[in-house]
């Protein structure tokens, strides 16, 4: 299989260093992060990430996309974790838009899709629930019949851009008990829609996320995307997708902690001489290099996989490149740490800020062991 990237790719991933270099460096993230009257992240850089294009890649040329690639959102993403930018590009595009873009009819996708991709409005997708332990059928939200539409009940966990969202895109179950693959149904919610309660959290890597509940929220016909009763096939592609996106953000967390650990290494003086002479030590930053480049390729082969219309290749690419990532990015970022002594618990090390943040990837869309069991018993 040809990992090689194309011109046009290569040609992606220069711009996105640049910019974030010049524009998101990682002391924005701590300004944003420390800015109680935000959202934590710039609807200014957002709008640029539409100018830019960003935005626009993964969806189709006739919704107004590029028509890209999940390998091609692999490679923005892991530029923007290298570089820990806050913009919900993994919530509102992988997530929220490609729900829309997946399920909705020609009407939905024109109604949402255009200021989405342009930045000027933002997404979130409510799925997790208390209990559900990363089970994308587990869901007990209700979603009734009514004479107008449908009349939503229920409460929605730890939700990626919920607190900022402008309309959130929520599972809920038509039919069935709680934990049937039948009878899952996808809706497009106004996040001012009576009803609608809407609490920001602080998640332990300093980003936003939201508690939302659902008090009977009145919803018309039109909000419901797809075919009722039948959304889990593309809530688990959703999910997937943004599974093999964690993981290349993860891989730019990791290797900034590489190069920066390697630096510190070189610079670093101990009794007059340099700690990266001392053998034990470049042991474990060749071990760092070789986590770092098996995260590489399965993430590599992740987002290939998460268009693959088979959905058993999908999900044992994308749960291999989890497992990996949980292992190796773990590893990598604990290392950093260790390397840099002291300082490198405090908040002005920037590496004490890729561990709080992998250590969110590490459990984002399913876990080490979720995963584990999904490869080895996929039915």
């Amino acid at each position: 299989m040809n990992f090689d990237l194309t011109d046009d790719q290569r040609l992606l991933v220069d711009t996105v260093t640049s910019f974030v270099k010049k524009e998101s460096p990682v002391e924005r993230f701590r300004k944003l992060r420390d800015d109680e009257e935000g959202v934590g992240w710039s609807r200014d850089v957002m709008r640029k990430f539409g100018e830019l294009g960003w935005l626009a890649v993964p969806f189709s040329e006739d919704d107004g996309g590029l028509g890209g690639s999940m390998v091609d959102v692999a490679l923005i993403l892991e530029q923007l974790g290298a570089a820990l930018a806050p913009e919900p590009f993994l919530a509102s595009i992988v997530l929220g838009g490609l729900a829309i873009a997946h399920a909705g009819d020609a009407a939905q996708r024109a109604r949402w899709l255009p200021d989405v991709i342009a930045g000027d409005k933002t997404l979130a997708f409510a799925h997790l629930e208390e209990g559900s332990r990363y089970d994308a059928h587990h869901v007990s939200t209700r979603a009734e019949r009514t004479g107008t539409g449908f009349r939503l009940t229920g409460r929605k966990r730890w939700v990626l851009n919920g607190h900022a969202a402008d309309a959130i895109v929520v599972v809920a179950r038509t039919s069935g008990d709680v934990g049937a693959r039948e009878g899952i149904s996808l809706f497009v919610v106004d996040r001012g829609a009576p009803g609608v309660q809407i609490t920001t959290v602080r998640t332990m890597d300093g980003h936003r996320a939201a508690m939302i509940a659902l008090d009977g929220v009145e919803v018309g016909a039109e909000s419901l995307l797809g075919t009722e009763g039948a959304a889990l096939p593309i809530v688990e592609r959703v999910l997937d997708g943004a599974t093999a996106a964690a993981c290349a953000e993860g891989l730019g967390l990791m290797t900034q902690s590489l190069q920066r650990t390697r630096d510190y290494l070189v610079d670093r003086e101990q009794f007059g001489v340099k700690i990266g002479t001392f053998q034990a030590l470049q042991h474990r930053a060749v071990d760092m290099f070789v986590e770092t480049e098996l995260t590489r390729g399965t993430t590599i082969l992740a987002a290939l996989r998460a268009d693959d219309p088979d959905p058993l290749q999908r999900m044992r690419g994308v749960s291999v490149a989890k497992v990996q990532l949980a292992r190796g990015g773990r590893y990598v970022v604990q290392q950093a740490i260790q390397l840099h002594g002291g300082i490198g618990i405090t908040d002005e090390a920037d590496v004490g800020l890729y561990f709080k943040r992998m250590h969110v990837l590490e459990s984002l869309f399913g876990d080490e062991d979720w995963h584990l069991s999904r490869v080895s018993s996929p039915g």
